[in-house]
C-alpha cells in the first residue's frame, strides 16, 4: 500500500496530470475509508483532502465527477548502467585562459 510521504502520479481518464505527495493518511469514520491529504506538485503548490478506500490509495481506479482516476505509487527507476567512477578529468591545455568572474564584477 502507497504510505505517508510516498510521491504519487495522479492519472484523470488515464492520462497523467499531476504529481503529489501523500502527506497524511487518516481514517474515517467508515471502515476502510481515509482522509488523504495531498501536495499537489504544481505551480503554485496545491494542497487538498481526498477520502478515499484502502485499494484506491494502493491504485485501483475510482471515479469522482464522472471522471476516472488512479494514483500510481512513484518508483525512483534503477540506473541502467553504472556510474562511471574513474572519469578522467581533462587537463588544461597551455592556450586556454581562465576568467575571473569575481574580478569582472568588480570593474563594473
Amino acid at each position: 500500500m502507497t504510505k505517508e510521504k510516498d510521491i504519487v502520479l495522479i492519472y484523470l481518464e488515464d492520462q497523467p496530470i499531476t504529481f503529489a505527495r501523500l502527506e497524511s493518511i487518516s481514517p474515517d469514520i467508515k471502515k476502510d475509508w481515509y482522509h488523504v491529504k495531498l501536495l499537489m506538485l504544481q505551480v503554485p503548490l496545491q494542497v487538498t483532502t481526498w477520502i478515499l478506500r484502502d485499494v484506491y490509495i494502493s491504485g485501483q481506479e475510482f471515479t469522482m465527477g464522472g471522471k476516472r482516476v488512479r494514483m500510481e505509487k512513484v518508483v525512483c527507476p534503477q540506473d541502467l548502467e553504472p556510474a562511471k567512477k574513474d572519469r578522467a578529468i581533462p587537463e588544461k591545455s597551455s592556450n586556454q585562459k581562465i576568467i575571473s568572474l569575481f574580478d569582472l564584477k568588480k570593474k563594473n
